[in-house]
């Protein structure tokens, strides 16, 4: 069997790692690159791990990035992403992954897509799925982004330089409003369960929050502790659908696709355990969340979740406005999650339209890991 090699990079983004390709290296037609990117993570595979591809079994390692020229007068490059399932051949390219973000001004720098002598640059992001603009701001000397820094993120090993990333308007990724439904929170009836309150919101990607307890949950499980719970999976799942077909991303909840909306429960602070074995403060945090995609539990809570939780803070009426205790700051909300605890700023205002997300900011990581060729079996 032949292959062929194509030129990428591996790199993390945050909590999350990827495949990075230029735009003029990958076809145009879907209908060619899905096959591709399925075959470079290694996808589907029925025992869950990726072992033929890039991928890591996981839906946070299971991710193709394709950065090229701006198609906005505001951008300085396009960024298209790939939600690549595990076990199944489906590509998702409805949303974004806001962990790899911070690796497209990186990139962007470090392949001459920007220039950006010394100091801080910014590049301006087009993330094309979502039609958002992102502004990235990180560090760079002698014209590539300076990786070394002193700056940790919960879920990450080490320390690297920051990287600023401002949302700019995050609501309406996908449906046309922050509030699809209108409503700060509405009741949904789940089969098997009965009337359910929930919140959902389209801020940087759709995402449906209820609270652990209205489930019989503390919102402290660890990942594994939900998965082992298939009856809560399969519950999940059904109020991720039935919000869907609610947030208007499917006729019916059948036609809901895997990666949107996410859904999370979100609890008050707890001296929840860490996959590290910590335990977390309560008073370190202002409201926690496990949150799943792709039918799984994420490990480090989704950049765009955490983001999409703190716009939700900021809402009266909502789920996450009334489990939330406000911390030391009124800016910033500390998300604690099974890796540890990440600060998320939201600014969002009430107007006569409804509500409106100004802006939402996080501070990430990121590091090229390798370079070169990917080969794809042909």
């Amino acid at each position: 069997m032949s292959q062929a090699f194509i030129p990428a990079a591996f790199m993390r983004g945050g909590s999350s790692k990827g495949v990075f390709f230029h735009a003029r290296d990958m076809p145009g037609d879907r209908a060619a690159l899905d096959p591709m990117l399925l075959a470079v993570l290694g996808s589907p595979d029925p025992y869950g791990r990726q072992l033929d591809g890039m991928g890591g079994g996981i839906s946070s390692l299971s991710k193709g990035v394709i950065i090229g020229p701006p198609t906005r007068v505001d951008a300085d490059v396009d960024y298209t992403f790939a939600q690549v399932a595990v076990d199944r051949p489906v590509v998702d390219w409805k949303g974004n992954c806001g962990n790899l973000s911070a690796a497209v001004g990186p990139f962007a720098v470090d392949e001459g897509l920007v220039r950006a002598a010394g100091g801080e640059a910014l590049v301006r992001i087009h993330q094309v799925n979502t039609r958002k603009l992102i502004h990235a701001r990180f560090p760079v000397q002698g014209g590539r982004a300076v990786v070394q820094g002193d700056f940790a993120i919960a879920g990450v090993a080490g320390t690297g330089a920051r990287i600023r990333l401002d949302f700019l308007d995050p609501g309406g990724t996908q449906t046309p409003h922050l509030l699809p439904t209108g409503n700060a929170a509405d009741t949904l009836d789940i089969p098997g369960h009965g009337p359910l309150r929930a919140t959902l919101v389209d801020a940087a990607n759709p995402a449906v929050f209820i609270d652990a307890a209205d489930l019989g949950l503390t919102g402290g499980e660890l990942p594994e502790e939900i998965e082992a719970r298939a009856d809560v999976l399969a519950l999940l799942d059904r109020i991720r659908r039935i919000a869907g077909v609610a947030m208007g991303l499917g006729a019916t909840p059948t036609q809901v696709g895997l990666a949107s909306p996410r859904v999370a429960l979100v609890a008050p602070p707890l001296p929840a355990r860490t996959l590290d074995g910590r335990i977390l403060d309560p008073a370190a945090h202002d409201i926690g969340v496990r949150m799943l995609s792709m039918e799984r539990p994420h490990r480090a809570v989704p950049m765009t979740g955490a983001m999409g939780l703190a716009v939700a803070c900021r809402i009266a009426g909502s789920v996450p406005h009334a489990l939330m205790r406000q911390g030391p700051s009124a800016e910033v909300i500390r998300v604690g999650h099974a890796s540890g605890i990440v600060a998320v700023g939201a600014e969002v205002r009430q107007a006569n339209t409804g509500w409106h997300a100004e802006s939402a900011v996080v501070f990430r990581t990121a590091r090229r890991l390798m370079q070169g060729q990917v080969a794809i079996p042909l």
